[in-house]
Parts: structure tokens; sequence; C-alpha cells
């Protein structure tokens, strides 16, 4: 049997609206022209006090505000989350609230409000520091408001982190150096670089498929990726999970949770979970659209829609799929630890030979199953076949 394992554990919180859908977006977003916070914010804490009672008394290490745009809510509705919280759960002395925010000037004129709130992180949707590009992509702001919301958070918050979306249409390798280059020159101590993917359900698959959007190759692509690594390395902001990029001891404490699979109560229309209960791990969702979610929330204190008990088998794929997001990779006495399995007991043994030949994992730790610089890349095809 696995061990029984109760540590801090951190806690999703989603505000699901936005003043409009960025073309290339996927999350469970919604515009609506009219939103009663009040409901809403109340409805959170009827979900925070539902999920407190199944969990019981631990202790929370992370808070992390996402969206939609949770910028949006008030200052007093994030407060208000963050004191219910802190009602029913011991804070980590070191705990780490964040906020994710776009840089309108609107919404970075209230960071001096959510700091006071309790906020002590922020996480900027910068997404481009060019404003055509800003523009291609939706985005409501432009490179002077990111800028000065950039400035402006490191003022009012002692931790950061700012988006950026690279292999955007028409972008070349020498103008992605010169964003990077502002980027560092600008940033406090975490980025988050992600690379332009088209999903299904989004304005910009439509225009993908039909021609009209072009991106950049796989060969361009991969050459960006590397160009990314390269600098973020040499700035000393070196790769600690496929896409985020930090000082030493400036990661992400809340998103480490989701990639070393530890527990996280998700609050919020659509929000997602992990919590263990007596012993038994659940996978956790609510109710995705704004409306619904509300109206059962107000007639039974949650929109619960999925609490599924995840067997062994599950939970150590999904802390492979997680894990090896993470350079560091997976300790497999933890792994076993948290599951019960050993590696060769949920991995396939001939893909995992080869790739550890064709240089994909790394052989350099025999007791962690961890992607080499040439593997990470490629992380969804290695998990494909060793997974398979």
């Amino acid at each position: 049997m696995p061990a029984l394992d109760y540590k801090p554990i951190s806690i999703y919180v989603h505000w699901p609206f936005c003043l409009a859908k960025c073309p290339y977006c996927d999350f469970n977003s919604h515009v609506r022209e009219n939103i009663d916070e009040a409901e809403m914010a109340s409805a959170l804490l009827s979900e925070m006090d539902y999920f407190a009672d199944l969990i019981g008394n631990r202790t929370v290490k992370s808070i992390f505000f996402g969206g939609g745009t949770p910028s949006l809510m008030s200052a007093r509705a994030v407060e208000a989350v963050i004191d219910r919280a802190s009602n029913h759960f011991e804070f980590a002395d070191d705990i780490e609230i964040t906020l994710e925010a776009n840089p309108t000037s609107v919404e970075a004129g209230k960071f001096a409000d959510f700091s006071s709130a309790g906020v002590n992180r922020v996480s900027l949707g910068i997404q481009a520091l060019n404003d055509e590009d800003l523009r291609a992509l939706g985005r409501e702001h432009s490179v002077a408001e990111a800028l000065a919301a950039i400035e402006l958070s490191q003022k009012y918050f002692k931790r950061s982190n700012f988006d950026l979306i690279y292999a955007r249409m028409g972008q070349t390798i020498s103008s992605w150096e010169v964003e990077l280059k502002t980027a560092f020159a600008m940033a406090n101590g975490h980025l988050s670089l992600y690379q332009l993917t088209i999903e299904k359900g989004t304005p910009f698959y439509g225009r993908w498929r039909q021609g009209k959007l072009i991106v950049p190759d796989e060969d361009l692509s991969a050459d960006m990726y590397d160009l990314t690594n390269q600098m973020c390395a040499d700035f000393d902001y070196p790769a600690y999970e496929v896409s985020n990029y930090a000082k030493m001891g400036e990661q992400s404490r809340h998103n480490l949770t989701y990639w070393k699979y530890d527990d996280y109560m998700g609050i919020g229309a659509g929000a997602h979970g992990r919590i263990t209960v007596d012993g038994q791990t659940f996978a956790t969702e609510q109710n995705k659209k704004p409306e619904t979610w509300l109206k059962k929330v107000q007639n039974q204190g949650h929109a619960t829609k999925v609490m599924e008990p995840l067997d062994k088998k599950i939970m150590a794929e999904e802390m492979i799929m997680m894990g090896l997001r993470l350079t560091e990779g997976i300790d497999e006495q933890d792994f076993e630890k948290r599951t019960g399995l050993t590696f060769q007991d949920i991995t396939q043994a001939g893909p995992m030979e080869l790739l550890k030949a064709q240089g994909f994992l790394s052989p350099t730790h025999q007791d962690r199953l961890q992607l080499s610089a040439k593997g990470r890349p490629l992380l969804n095809q290695i998990l494909g076949q060793i997974l398979a």
C-alpha cells in the first residue's frame, strides 16, 4: 500500500470572465456584459467551505487566482476568498498567493489594493512586446501598457512573472531574440515562455485550417525553442519546466504543486482538483458554464461535476505525465511511495530502452525518470511511447 501523505496543499480559484475572448484561447473563459460579482464571490466561498469539510485540517502552501481574468475581480472579493481560506486552513509561513492579471491600465491600477488584500505574487499576461502582434493576438493592451504594468507590479509585489508567446505569425528568430532581451531587462526572477499552439475550437484554428493563418514551421519553432533555452540559461533563468524559467528560488510554488503531483483544491467554474480524503485520491471537476456553476452552488453548496477515485495505475500515469515536464524529472523513491508502483510497472520496457539509447531520456541519474535537453521538446511524443 502507498504511504498516506498529507503534505501541504494548494488552492486554485477560477474566475471565468474576460473582457474579450482571445482568438487562440481554449481555456474556460467567458465574456458577459453583466456579472453579479457578489453572487459569484459568495459561491466561491461556499465551494471553499464544502471542500474544507472534505479535506480537513491541512496546511496551505499556495493560492492561485486564475481564469479567465481574475484581475477583473475587486480586491474586496479576492480578500474574502483569502480570508475564508485562512479561516479553514493553516497558512504556511511562506505561502505564495498569486493573481493572474492583464496589463491594461485599469487592471494595473488595482495592484495596490490586491497587495493589501493579501496577494504577494502577480502573473501578467503580456504575450508579446510589439503592438502589431498584440493586435493579431487579440490582446486589449499596448506595449506601453505592458511595460508600465511590469514596472508597477514590481513596486507592489515582491515576486512576479509575465508570460510571452513565441512562434507567432510572421515572427522571425531574430525578432524573438530582441524580444527576449527586452524581457530579461524587465523580468523579476520568473518568465513563462510558451510556444503558440493552434487549439481546436478556437478562431485561430478555423483560420489556420483555411490557410489564412501562417505560423512558423516545425524547424523554425524548434530553433526558437532552442534559442529560448540557451538565452534563459545565459541570463541565469534556467528552465525548470518545459515552458517556465526562473532564477534560483523564484520558481512558481503553486505550479510545482501540479507538476510534483501534490494535492490541490479547485474551486470556481470549470476548476479541476486532486484531493486526498481518508487516504484515497480523487480527481474533481466543477461545472464549466458560469451560470450552471452558480446555480448548482446556490442549490447544494458546490458544483462538483466529477469526483472520481483514482486507482494507483492512473495516479502513476498522471504523476509521470506531470513530472516529466520538470527539468529535474521524477524521483523513483517518491514515485514508489506515492503510488505503490515502480517505473518498470507502468512504462513500456522496449521504448524506454530505445529512448535512453537515443539520448531522449537522461542516463545521468539512475534513481530518476528524467528527459534530456534533447527530449524535452518531444515530451508529448515520448509520453505516448512509454505509457502506450
